[in-house]
């Protein structure tokens, strides 16, 4: 499937090139999202009409994407758990979890979606994992998972 990006998309192209994907990528993401479109005449010329307007629109998204990033760089992200015996969580921690503790504690609000963990976060210790805001910019932060203190 040929499409047309109205987005720079890491790995894939710039805004305005057509590039070949693979069906169900370009009709369950790319088109879904709105990140492309079928890469006929009738598109690429009003791609080409729209390209300022589409980059100026790219320019605000890495501008906000930017300003969180300014935020949330060198931070650790501190989880406090209860563990088994041997250290291990009784579940593992979520990109939902984490979306959730970047919007307590500093409210941003980051998607599941861009969250890539390097592996799963399932003991105590330090995770490393990266934060996709743009397709030029990628946060890399840690996730430092503590044993909760029961007080007894």
């Amino acid at each position: 499937m040929q499409v047309i990006l109205l987005e720079k998309i890491r790995n894939l192209g710039d805004i305005g090139q057509v590039v070949d994907v693979k069906d169900g990528y370009g009709r369950n993401f790319l088109l879904k999202f709105g990140k492309a479109l079928r890469a006929d005449k009738k598109n690429v010329e009003y791609v080409n009409r729209k390209r300022t307007e589409i980059n100026k629109k790219n320019i605000e998204q890495k501008k906000v994407a930017k300003e969180i990033y300014d935020k949330i760089k060198k931070k650790k992200l501190v989880f406090s758990k209860e563990t088994k015996e041997n250290g291990e969580l009784y579940g593992s921690i979520k990109p939902k979890e984490i979306t959730k503790y970047f919007l307590d504690n500093f409210k941003q609000i980051i998607h599941p979606s861009q969250i890539d963990l390097k592996k799963e976060i399932n003991k105590i210790g330090e995770f490393p994992l990266s934060i996709n805001l743009h397709s030029d910019l990628v946060a890399e932060l840690h996730v430092l998972v503590e044993k909760k203190k029961t007080g007894k």
